[in-house]
């Protein structure tokens, strides 16, 4: 069964494999989405240098810089894809646009918890990040973080007409969030009207929640309840990108 209302699961198996035999051969998005989330924490621990200031703001980042990276990667790679017409050769075969975009969402996903899987790894070892309780916690929310990326960059490279036209939408999407999230002012602080805002930006729950995360020993249900609008927001996010994908190039 293939269709626009319906998902193939042999259409998005064999699709989430042709997009994970592309990335593995691309070093430079392997680079991307595996190395630069584990630099950055790195730096940031030099940065801070101070473990008491560590352990309260590496959670954050550890959901945010996959959250970032995915969404990147995910709006360059499927534009790459519509400009070199491989998305109009796709479509032209019995395809659904959900079975295309949840191949992409399976492959990304597998690729977000190796991701993940470095970032902890490097952080609770290295770095010395400690957690009040289990770390299964944060390495579940960082995954839904960066799946939550990739599905934003999913559905905004459907207005992207080149790869340049998609990293321009990462100020777009993804800066405001950022500011508006809680990382640099307590969403508490803010005025009514930017509170409001960002009550409606996705990035507020997964920060949301890793904050909850650092501070609780087990999981709590305001975490389960940040978890539901992260994903809500994801499926949001693929079915908007199903609705606006075209089917033709020109």
């Amino acid at each position: 069964m293939s269709g626009e209302a319906a998902i193939s699961w042999a259409l998005t198996r064999a699709t989430a494999r042709r997009v994970l035999a592309q990335l593995r051969h691309d070093p430079r998005t392997i680079v991307m989405m595996l190395a630069v989330p584990s630099v950055l924490m790195i730096l940031l621990r030099y940065v801070l240098d101070n473990p008491v200031a560590l352990d309260r703001f590496a959670p954050v980042y550890i959901g945010v810089f996959p959250f970032v990276i995915m969404f990147i990667v995910a709006a360059i790679t499927t534009q790459r894809e519509r400009a070199r017409g491989t998305l109009e050769r796709l479509m032209a075969m019995p395809l659904g646009k959900l079975d295309l975009l949840a191949g992409y969402a399976i492959a990304f996903g597998l690729v977000a918890c190796v991701q993940v899987t470095v970032v902890l790894i490097i952080s609770l070892t290295w770095l010395g990040v400690s957690t009040p309780g289990s770390a299964v916690p944060m390495a579940v929310v960082a995954v839904l973080d960066a799946i939550l990326g990739m599905s934003l960059g999913l559905f905004a490279s459907a207005f992207a007409r080149s790869e340049f036209q998609a990293v321009q939408f990462m100020p777009a999407f993804v800066l405001p969030q950022a500011l508006l999230c809680g990382l640099v002012v307590a969403r508490s602080a803010m005025t009514p009207v930017l509170r409001w805002l960002s009550d409606v930006l996705p990035l507020s729950y997964a920060v949301d929640a890793m904050q909850r995360i650092a501070a609780s020993a087990s999981w709590t249900s305001a975490i389960s309840a940040d978890v539901a609008v992260i994903l809500a927001f994801t499926a949001a996010a693929l079915v908007g990108g199903a609705l606006t994908l075209r089917r033709s190039t020109r």
